[in-house]
């Protein structure tokens, strides 16, 4: 298993330092070369709009819609789950360029503007006992699903923040923002 994240922009440090504590030695994916070598990529948090561009930029949109959930694990955490995302509402104008795999619809910013970010404990056993940290900056929300997509985690109002399809996962809050490694290591196994 080679794992990657994707480190064009957003928070991929962090996401690297869990994967470094849990003893896996990750490859920040800058090139299309780099996602040739990979078996599991993580597209992290951040601006998705400028994630997508420049995934078009570098020549990496194709040949990540063409691998992702088939030979490639795809976790997408909130900008990286907009991205997998088939269906995004709320688009800038224009649209944004995405891998789309993912048979999500996924609303941008739904709970505001950075004002009105969270932090709330998770009810979410697919990852493990016990409450998960769950903090949202400025996060999407999962609205639907498609057939075969595995709901992993709700808010108490029953609003979707994690799902499943095969080897594709996405999560709409920060996993790699806590102390809490449960949502890599369940990531890793897929």
């Amino acid at each position: 298993m080679t794992v990657g994240v994707l480190a064009l922009q957003g928070d991929f440090r962090e996401h690297s330092a869990i994967l470094r504590r849990l003893g896996t030695d990750p490859l920040e994916v800058r090139l299309p070369a780099q996602l040739a070598t990979i078996t599991h990529l993580i597209i992290p948090g951040g601006e998705s709009t400028t994630i997508g561009r420049l995934l078009a930029l570098y020549g990496m949109l194709e040949p990540l819609r063409a691998r992702a959930g088939r030979d490639l694990a795809v976790w997408g955490t909130c900008a990286g789950a907009i991205l997998l995302a088939r269906t995004i509402l709320d688009q800038k104008q224009g649209g944004q360029p995405s891998v789309g795999s993912m048979d999500i619809t996924v609303r941008r910013n739904a709970y505001g503007s950075q004002l009105a970010s969270f932090e709330l404990p998770l009810d979410a056993p697919a990852f493990g006992a016990g409450p998960l940290p769950g903090i949202f900056i400025r996060a999407p929300q999962i609205e639907a699903v498609g057939q075969g997509v595995e709901v992993l985690a709700r808010l108490p109002n029953g609003a979707i923040v994690a799902a499943r399809q095969g080897q594709l996962l996405a999560t709409t809050f920060h996993p790699e923002l806590t102390a809490d490694a449960r949502v890599h290591r369940y990531f890793l196994s897929l």
